[in-house]
């Protein structure tokens, strides 16, 4: 296992990347543009360092999308690759302006951990995410106090720091708000549910959104019983993120107690898809879900 900071990001993404998302999906667009520009040149990572003055391993994490972007590098590179003028170079220069527009979370920056500022950008930009959830309502589906109530559960300093990382959490919503929303399939485990978090009122309120959520148009909402027992997905919780890039891999998201892992080599990815495919094969059908909702809700 490795850390987000070591995960690789490769590929070569489209060049016009979604505009709302953020800094995260834009540079993981310019750095694919670069690293493809480079290679049709024939030029090594050592001889596009030199051109910037800096270093092979500035040249990857560019490439691979980890660092922000100078616009003075990005027109040297491009100058040195060919690119000397014409739509192609303009696009790319822009690109590099967007990649180091702060994302909504920089507000949050102070109170975020850094290894989950990426997914923010990820999961904004997304088109369809797919999310298992072992003990807790999924993120994009929780109320403000059931929010507030796991948060406590952290290490959250302050009372003014458990509303903050709230805030930020439910303004990831507002993606389903959109008039094109990303569609979301999320399983849920029963247990995730009828566990106590925040006390009574606040698990009914939460069961409550989650009857409405599930007529989301966007939403399918799954339920996985006690009684299916063991599966392949007990080993905890995991997020797929699909993008409508073509060129932009699908994204495994692992959230750990310290820290996160991005998974995005197609080996991986199709064997969480696989587990994915069978959770929901295993749980209940959506049609049933806002049944067992109401009669989880009655049982609190």
């Amino acid at each position: 296992m490795h850390s987000s900071e070591e995960s690789s990001w490769e590929g070569a993404p489209a060049l016009f990347g979604p505009r709302s998302a953020g800094p995260t999906v834009q540079r993981l667009v310019l750095g694919g543009h670069l690293r493809r520009l480079r290679e049709e040149a024939f030029i090594t990572t050592e001889q596009a360092a030199t051109a910037i003055r800096g270093s092979h391993s500035k040249i990857s994490r560019m490439e691979h999308g980890r660092v922000g972007f100078k616009e003075r590098d990005v027109q040297d590179l491009l100058t040195l690759y060919g690119i000397t003028a014409g739509d192609e170079r303009e696009a790319l220069l822009r690109l590099a302006r967007e990649a180091n527009t702060p994302g909504w979370w920089q507000g949050y920056s102070d109170i975020l951990p850094h290894w989950v500022e990426p997914y923010f950008g990820l999961e904004a930009a997304a088109s369809f995410i797919r999310s298992w959830e072992l003990q807790f309502v999924p993120g994009l589906l929780q109320t403000p106090d059931y929010a507030r109530a796991i948060i406590r559960l952290g290490n959250a300093t302050s009372e003014e720091d458990v509303v903050r990382r709230a805030e930020a959490r439910l303004a990831r919503q507002d993606i389903l708000n959109r008039e094109d929303p990303p569609r979301l399939w999320a399983v849920i485990d029963e247990g995730a549910l009828r566990r106590s978090i925040g006390g009574r009122a606040v698990m009914q309120d939460q069961v409550r959104h989650l009857i409405k959520m599930a007529e989301h148009p966007a939403v399918t909402l799954q339920i996985l019983p006690f009684q299916v027992g063991s599966h392949p997905a007990m080993g905890g919780p995991f997020t797929i993120l699909r993008f409508n890039e073509p060129d932009l891999r699908d994204v495994v998201y692992i959230e750990q107690l310290t820290s996160a892992i991005y998974l995005d080599k197609p080996a991986d990815v199709d064997s969480y898809l696989e587990v994915m495919e069978q959770l929901c094969l295993q749980a209940e059908p959506a049609v049933e879900t806002q049944r067992l909702l109401t009669d989880i809700l009655n049982s609190l």
